[in-house]
């Protein structure tokens, strides 16, 4: 190790780089597929589907000034982790990670092989790709972006600037050409937005899953919870970013449907798999590469930055006593290099046994309910510890929205397809209680694993974080005012 440096998680990024991590966390393929299905169940109604655009603008807006506060009021690495230990005691943290553990994979891997079908396919033109081929390149996509986070951020950090300036010239390309397209004033381009609310409007079933189709590909906006303890002045900080990146996010989506629709027709949107590449062939047909390039550089840097940001909770929840401390060190590069490994370790596997993505799909109503108890914690901590520092506070009607956004998450897919897949769930989330009950709540000790922890940080050159005043954990200061 080098003695001169301090081996600690820095606060090394400023606003311009949370404002680019926020936008990369919720720019991913989505606005080049996801039109399809909001004008869908629009009932192909053009105005009412770009108010459904407008509307999950809104709730995204909500959800992550939610989670803002949050961060402000505890701003480490995986503070929502922390914030939810503190508020429902050490059993609801410890199922929380459980299940994150399992669907961060889950989606590392799910992006990992989405890249990978982007990037076979054209060499596939006239048939499927084979799934060997795409596993190998979805494996080695993966350990690549396990390596660079390895190395510490400054590489991430490059690599997610190229990607935020590439998916904005993209989208900024769409959008433009739509304006140009319309301020031209030709009928066939005109027309549809003339005409916008003419179609029939959909009933109120098809209006909520408009909504929720909209809302996923806003989603993200809590990301900077997982690295708060990685941005300089992050009570600052993170309300600036989220100020900044949604309502830019916003204009680009709606700048884009209003360029898809300026140029495809309802029906021509909805009987393409992917709306971005349908009306680059209409626009600009030498360019049509362009935009499956264009979501693979996107699906890319957010496989990098979910490895980041699942590493991050692996770390915290160490350093909380929840995990075992090997995943508490760091490495030469301050990157929780066994975190990064863990995560990527449990990916390869959920490639390699593909059936488990499945499953894990399911698992996302769960994240839905751990949302909506997030949202019942900032209400429960704001009565229990109202002298609690909260440099940011928000709207208390926005938290109230976004818990019943998540219930209606929970709820509405129980009830319209209820499925004996969603016992397995719970019993797998609960299964998590065969690891708390010895090993956290009784503490019991595991001589063997000890020894292998001191073999694995000389074998890897880990080592527990430095403390230092400028880093020292923004929790504890919490903690000694509070007392």
């Amino acid at each position: 190790m080098d003695q001169g440096e301090k081996i600690q998680l820095k606060r090394v990024f400023g606003y311009y780089w949370g404002t680019n991590f926020l936008i990369i966390n919720i720019i991913g393929a989505g606005i080049f597929v996801a039109p399809k299905a909001v004008l869908e169940y629009s009932r192909m109604n053009v105005g009412f589907s770009l108010c459904i655009w407008g509307v999950c603008a809104v709730l995204t807006m909500m959800n992550s000034l939610c989670f803002a506060e949050i961060g402000v009021t505890f701003p480490c690495s995986g503070a929502h982790y922390y914030f939810l230990k503190r508020c429902f005691g050490s059993l609801i943290a410890y199922l929380r990670l459980w299940t994150a553990l399992f669907v961060g994979s889950g989606v590392v891997a799910s992006q990992a092989l989405l890249l990978a079908e982007y990037s076979v396919q054209p060499f596939y033109p006239s048939c499927s790709a084979p799934k060997l081929p795409k596993k190998c390149l979805a494996l080695a996509m993966l350990w690549i972006a396990g390596i660079l986070n390895c190395r510490g951020v400054t590489e991430v950090s490059w690599l997610q600037t190229v990607s935020t300036v590439l998916k904005m010239a993209i989208l900024g390309l769409i959008s433009l050409s739509g304006v140009v397209l319309l301020l031209r004033g030709r009928r066939e381009n005109i027309e549809p937005l003339q005409n916008a609310f003419d179609a029939e409007f959909p009933d109120a079933s098809q209006m909520i899953e408009a909504v929720f189709q909209g809302y996923f590909a806003y989603s993200g906006g809590e990301c900077l919870t997982y690295v708060a303890g990685e941005l300089k002045k992050p009570r600052k900080t993170i309300p600036k970013c989220v100020f900044t990146a949604i309502p830019l996010v916003t204009v680009v989506y709606l700048l884009a449907n209003i360029s898809y629709l300026a140029v495809l027709t309802p029906r021509e949107i909805l009987s393409s798999d992917a709306v971005a590449i349908a009306w680059t062939d209409k626009v600009f047909p030498s360019l049509t590469w362009v935009v499956p390039f264009a979501i693979s550089a996107s699906l890319f840097s957010n496989l990098m930055i979910n490895v980041l940001e699942s590493s991050r909770e692996i770390y915290i929840a160490s350093e909380e006593g929840q995990l075992p401390l090997l995943f508490y060190m760091l490495n030469v590069h301050s990157s929780p290099l066994m975190s990064v490994l863990l995560i990527v370790i449990m990916a390869s596997i959920v490639i390699v046994l593909t059936s488990l993505i499945d499953l894990i799909n399911y698992l996302y109503f769960v994240i839905s309910f751990w949302s909506a108890l997030t949202m019942i914690g900032i209400l429960k901590l704001r009565y229990q510890e109202p002298n609690l520092p909260r440099p940011y506070k928000v709207f208390s009607p926005f938290i109230l929205i976004t818990m019943a956004i998540s219930l209606c998450l929970v709820v509405i897919p129980l009830v319209k397809s209820p499925n004996m897949h969603y016992i397995y769930v719970l019993l797998f989330v609960l299964s998590g209680l065969l690891f708390y009950i010895p090993l956290i709540h009784f503490k019991l000790r595991m001589v063997w694993f000890e020894k292998m922890t001191c073999y694995l940080q000389l074998l890897f050159n880990i080592c527990f974080p430095d403390a230092s005043d400028e880093q020292m954990s923004e929790i504890e200061i919490v903690k000694k005012v509070t007392l």
